[in-house]
């Protein structure tokens, strides 16, 4: 039987986000090894958006580097929130909480508003002006990130008390996810839950408790992933793409071309011709066709490293993590970045139906780009006052 805690006893305690010990910086284990996996990704993500994007961008824009030129001040402000985030006390965001749920939810309303959001391809995602516009969904994932992991620690000791923990990570779940999920963005929904899913887990909330809402919450997705017409063509066209080439099948077909025709060693940088207007979204979702065909086998087993990489990096961060907070902290932009891979990449070699996330540190895209690095830097400051 859960024993609650009197009134009194309910108040933060001081304890739980105390900063650990200083130490020298840069002392962790795996801080270098997250900076070195996160640089190569980073790098040979800017590489290939310029390979992918030009013949798309001289068509359009009339200029090959367009996409590679918004790409590389993306990047620039990506790596300073990677900067100062890690180096940012990670017990401090605590005290931020609040103010990035409020103001994550009010964008993610106004972004529904008809003249507030932009619209783009049936869609209203994106707030902001010409080119400098940003996905409040990004921010979305970080915001219920710090604030499940906040929840968690401060009520390490209720984790069975469900109106004082399961509850209300359920209700900022529900809000979030409704909000995203209206835009529409059911992708992005789906890898918010499951990152609220790994932090309930590793938070130490029963089974008994989270076995009914996995299968609730994945009764909705199906619902939702065939309740529209173009979700459904995506779901049936996995099962058979060839049937329709020149409609629902060709997006796949296109991207499975690109990647066979890559062989062990690909065409060689540039020299791709999936790019030539053939394969849609070439530089954003399916940008791992690209380095298939370019880069070959060599290559997309390169990008598989890399993430593998950064998840083990992740998950030893998360194990010897300084204290709950820092754990939780860890195991969420884990999951969050080694989900988003593994989405976007089962949608383009067809184990998965095809999704709108992006190919995480890699695909062309400004706010995707810059709070990935942001999160990255969270885990990066773990990880500097991990000693073991």
């Amino acid at each position: 039987m859960t024993t609650r805690r009197t009134e009194g006893t309910r108040s933060r305690p001081r304890s739980v986000h105390k900063p650990a010990p200083s130490r020298s910086r840069g002392n962790g284990p795996f801080y270098l090894p997250l900076v070195g996996v996160v640089s190569a990704l980073v790098i040979l993500g800017t590489l290939m958006v310029l390979s992918s994007s030009t013949v798309l961008a001289m068509t359009t824009y009339g200029s090959a580097w367009y996409f590679f030129l918004r790409q590389l001040v993306w990047t620039f402000f990506g790596v300073l929130a990677f900067w100062y985030v890690s180096r940012f006390d990670y017990h401090r965001w605590s005290e931020l909480v609040k103010p990035i749920m409020y103001a994550t939810c009010a964008m993610l309303g106004l972004v529904l508003l008809p003249g507030v959001g932009i619209e783009a391809g049936g869609a209203r995602r994106w707030l902001g002006f010409d080119l400098w516009r940003f996905q409040p969904s990004e921010i979305a994932k970080l915001a219920l990130l710090l604030f499940i992991a906040d929840l968690l620690t401060r009520r390490a000791d209720e984790v069975d008390d469900k109106q004082r923990v399961l509850y209300p990570i359920l209700i900022a779940l529900a809000v979030v996810a409704g909000l995203v999920v209206l835009e529409p963005d059911l992708d992005s929904t789906v890898l918010i839950a499951l990152v609220a899913g790994a932090l309930m887990i590793a938070g130490g909330i029963r089974a008994r408790h989270l076995i009914p809402l996995a299968a609730l919450g994945t009764v909705i997705a199906a619902y939702l992933a065939i309740s529209e017409p173009y979700r459904r063509a995506r779901v049936m066209t996995l099962f058979d793409p060839p049937t329709d080439l020149a409609n629902k099948g060709y997006q796949i077909s296109q991207s499975l071309i690109a990647l066979g025709s890559g062989g062990i060693s690909g065409s060689g940088l540039g020299a791709g011709k999936s790019k030539w207007l053939f394969l849609p979204n070439a530089h954003t979702d399916f940008i791992f066709s690209v380095v298939g065909e370019e880069l070959g086998f060599i290559g997309t087993f390169l990008v598989l490293t890399l993430f593998v990489a950064l998840a083990f990096i992740g998950v030893r961060i998360a194990l010897n993590a300084p204290d709950r907070f820092g754990m939780l902290l860890a195991t969420g932009v884990t999951v969050w970045v080694s989900a988003q891979a593994a989405i976007n990449i089962g949608g383009v070699i067809g184990i998965l139906p095809v999704s709108g996330i992006t190919l995480p540190l890699i695909s062309f895209g400004g706010s995707s780009l810059v709070f990935t690095l942001a999160a990255m830097g969270i885990l990066a400051n773990v990880a500097r006052q991990t000693q073991r």
